[in-house]
């Protein structure tokens, strides 16, 4: 007999999820401001820029927020569309952000990489809900679900349109804060469009199959692993600006 599955979060991890999204926005506004070089694009920034915002500002914080929530049956996530989600939101921030920092000036290059980032970080999100495993199913609201994939395009056009302004460190931290609520609004959103149905009487079975992990160990191994990423990614930018960019300032005042 089909019955519905209660759902609660954990709200620490909800905050988590958030701080997260603020510090991976923060790395990525930071990085955005190298990627342009001279007429060249750094390929390199455009990577750790896209691997700050799409791996950390959202991919990070979406898979805690659905750490977060506790259902009362047991889950387990596959891997492999976990590890699509993140290759996808990498891949699709970092094009994004490339397309744009070509001319930063247009409004048609910010809009159309805005629509393919939003659409992007859509697709990771349900994605990464589809590698959910429980015994059951979930039924879609599916205006919800518009909604949600709305408020992703704006938020990512929104994201871009920051992330190519010149700030200091005040208005970028300002910055990442408005994108972390954007990224967070647009996951809880699409979270909310789920209604969980259980199919088993067994509830508390872990669901097998090839490249599923429990879903209890999961929340503190994705927490060190982003947070040691947007580590690297925060020392990459300090030493660029350290060891590069103010050794050659310095030449070229003398």
């Amino acid at each position: 007999m089909n019955s519905q599955v209660l759902t609660s979060y954990q709200w620490d991890l909800v905050a988590l999820s958030f701080l997260i999204s603020v510090v991976g926005a923060f790395i990525a506004l930071t990085a955005t401001t190298r990627i342009k070089t001279g007429k060249s694009l750094s390929i390199f920034n455009t990577l750790m820029a896209g691997t700050a915002l799409g791996g950390v500002g959202v991919w990070a914080m979406h898979f805690v927020g659905m750490l977060a929530l506790d259902l009362d049956v047991a889950t387990s996530f596959s891997m492999v569309e976990t590890s699509i989600s993140l290759v996808a939101a990498i891949l699709a921030a970092s094009l994004a952000l490339g397309f744009v920092a070509r001319a930063p000036e247009s409004i048609l290059r910010m809009l159309g990489a805005g629509l393919l980032l939003g659409t992007s970080v859509a697709f990771m999100h349900y994605l990464g809900m589809y590698g959910m495993k429980f015994g059951g199913f979930i039924e879609w609201d599916f205006a919800v679900v518009g909604v949600s994939v709305a408020i992703a395009i704006a938020a990512s056009t929104a994201a871009l349109w920051l992330a190519f302004r010149k700030t200091n460190i005040a208005r970028r931290l300002a910055a990442a804060v408005v994108m972390a609520v954007a990224v967070s609004a647009m996951h809880y959103t699409g979270m909310s469009a789920a209604e969980f149905i259980c199919t088993t009487a067994a509830r508390t079975a872990l669901p097998q199959g090839f490249g599923y992990i429990p879903s209890f160990n999961l929340a503190s191994l994705v927490t060190v692993v982003s947070l040691t990423m947007a580590v690297l990614l925060g020392l990459d930018q300090f030493l660029q600006r350290t060891l590069v960019e103010r050794p050659n300032a310095g030449r070229a005042y003398r």
